[in-house]
């Protein structure tokens, strides 16, 4: 099978490295990719939201499957012009993909197939901002309505903050074709969870859950960021936990975008809080996450082209049940200076080597924002500039495995978080390590 995967960052270098470690997987190919994923797929300099010319490219690969990473591609409906081809795609229609780059839309969805979600207004003057913002009261919850790369929620006590967000989201959008709106909801207590489903449009199929963390700063403080690390398998989780979201979210979800004559098909994310009312939905994703597909796809077994062209191609309920390690995963994000803020780019990264000599295959780097000069130095080209990714026995075992190869990588200025798994990892080995979820 010849294999295009779109995107550039650490969610595709670890969908690229899966996809090279199957053994169906004759070519690899990845549009525009980036300095590590280079290692492991040809890269083609094509611009991953120009839906004719990535068509173009996988009908002169003669590719068998597209693979589309990013949310902004989706929403542009480059898998649309893929499928215009006749050549099979994973990822969404820029219809269904509404799903993640329309807050509100999302909101409409779950209201008509009675998932559970927080209460919410939708937002476009600032009136009905003041409305809502009195009505809910802190904590706030304002989000931007459109695509903002993992950066357009604040929650926060400070109401003078929530305001101006929520006018900010107004205003920024005024003149987009989705309008300037902002989704203002009632904050939703207890931990969170991520959870892929990967679909066909009809049977969906889920993945293992993991949790992630989106503040920036060690004891979640700081400004929310794309992600700055996550683990898998929750060992606190209810074991009953994914067959609930599967009843009560996913599967209703892709029947009532069926039933409006949207198929999603494709890889369907539920942020998901665990409150003390029960399963809540946060938001919906129309991809797969970053960091949580790092640590998701380490555990996998079941060879990932096959799944991912099964859900293509309509053919899901075939598969057999899905396999997977009982090791636990660990990714921990290494970001450039003043990320989230404005991110310092261009910064020489070493280590690297050292990574896969000492650690591997334990443990691995994947690039996310990296790019390589004339001489073949890898440099810093993004905010999130790598994720280290471990496994191990458990979650004590893969963290000092990921901890110890991020000790090796040097790169000037450069933060990460230094209690990724740290609570969860405490306290299954209180529990005599329990794995559930």
């Amino acid at each position: 099978m010849k294999v295009l995967v779109i995107g550039g960052g650490a969610r595709e270098h670890a969908l690229c490295r899966s996809l090279s470690l199957d053994p169906d997987v004759t070519a690899l190919h990845c549009a525009p990719g980036n300095a590590g994923i280079a290692e492991v797929a040809e890269l083609h300099g094509v611009n991953a939201l120009d839906g004719r010319a990535v068509a173009e490219l996988a009908a002169g690969l003669a590719a068998d499957l597209v693979v589309v990473g990013p949310e902004a591609p989706l929403v542009a409906g480059v898998a649309d012009a893929v499928r215009a081809r006749g050549i099979p795609v994973f990822g969404p229609s820029a219809q269904a993909a509404q799903l993640e780059g329309s807050k509100a839309f999302a909101k409409d969805v779950m209201a008509a197939a009675a998932v559970p979600t927080a209460r919410s207004y939708v937002c476009t003057t600032p009136e009905e901002i003041d409305t809502a913002l009195d009505a809910f009261g802190a904590p706030y919850v304002v989000k931007d309505d459109g695509l903002a790369a993992g950066k357009g929620v604040v929650v926060t006590d400070d109401a003078t903050q929530a305001r101006a967000h929520a006018l900010a989201c107004v205003a920024q959008r005024r003149d987009a074709a989705d309008g300037g709106r902002a989704v203002i909801e009632e904050f939703l207590d207890g931990p969170e969870v991520s959870l892929f489903a990967v679909t066909d449009g009809e049977t969906v199929v889920p993945l293992r859950p993991a949790q992630d963390f989106k503040r920036a700063y060690d004891g979640d403080a700081g400004p929310n960021t794309g992600g700055m690390g996550a683990y898998s398998p929750l060992p606190w989780a209810d074991p009953k936990l994914v067959d609930e979201v599967m009843d009560t979210v996913l599967q209703p979800t892709v029947d009532e975008l069926r039933r409006r004559g949207t198929p999603f098909s494709g890889l369907l994310y539920a942020g998901l809080a665990i409150t003390s009312r029960g399963v809540r939905v946060i938001e919906f994703n129309a991809r797969f996450g970053d960091p949580e597909t790092q640590v998701v796809l380490a555990r996998l077994k079941t060879p990932l082209a096959g799944l991912l062209h099964a859900a293509a191609t309509g053919t899901l309920a075939a598969l057999p049940p899905l396999r997977w390690s009982d090791d636990a995963a660990v990714t921990v994000v290494i970001a450039s200076h003043n990320y989230p803020d404005t991110p310092r780019t261009g910064d020489p990264i070493t280590g690297l080597a050292d990574v896969a000599a000492q650690d591997a295959p334990e443990a691995y780097v994947l690039h996310a924002g990296t790019r390589q000069d004339a001489s073949g130095a890898v440099l810093s080209a993004g905010g999130r500039v790598l994720s280290v990714t471990a496994t191990g026995a458990d979650l004590g075992i893969a963290r000092e495995r990921a901890y110890r190869a991020v000790g090796r990588i040097a790169l000037d200025g450069s933060q990460h978080r230094t209690d990724i798994a740290a609570k969860a990892a405490a306290d299954a080995a209180a529990d005599g390590g329990a794995v559930r979820a």
